[in-house]
């Protein structure tokens, strides 16, 4: 089934939604008719944050926003978004050591659907080094990550280590 219209999937964890991802995502929007952030859900895992709470975190942050969809997703990122008749997958590069990893995905994608395309999008310079590994251990050692990600994630962030603290 061929892609309808111009559609992007931004797959990841999302464990927690960054002011990186945020970025790549806003500025995807306006590149695309639709974009969809595709939660991951590997059972292989322990997320912080369950499937359900980072979609409805997604959401929050994105509800003004009537193009920007937020879905979950397992198994294989090319027969999801061949399902969803994306016509691209678009991946945030930080630094140089992320592309070899994106650059070898990128091409196994193409090889399993070559009418998908990746696009890579680096984020704005202030958001550079952010991961959500580095986010999550960061805040867990009491640091603060005020402007490294939105609000929302934050106050749940704290609600999580409230409730972890009991």
């Amino acid at each position: 089934m061929p892609p309808t219209g111009r559609l992007a999937v931004f797959p990841g964890s999302f464990d927690p939604l960054t002011n990186g991802h945020v970025d790549i995502i806003l500025r995807s929007a306006h590149l695309f008719e639709r974009i969809v952030v595709a939660v991951l859900v590997n059972a292989e895992k322990k997320p912080l944050f369950s499937a359900d709470e980072r979609v409805g975190m997604i959401r929050e942050v994105f509800r003004e926003y009537p193009n920007v969809e937020v879905d979950t997703f397992d198994g294989l990122l090319v027969e999801y978004a061949r399902h969803r008749r994306a016509s691209a997958i678009v991946r945030g590069l930080r630094a140089v050591s992320d592309f070899e990893y994106e650059f070898q995905m990128a091409l196994m994608n193409r090889h399993l659907e070559p009418t998908l395309e990746t696009v890579f999008m680096m984020p704005a310079e202030q958001y550079t080094y952010l991961s959500s590994r580095l986010i999550k251990e960061v805040f867990q050692l009491g640091g603060a990550v005020s402007g490294l990600v939105p609000p929302v994630v934050e106050r749940r962030l704290k609600e999580k280590a409230v409730v972890g603290s009991r």
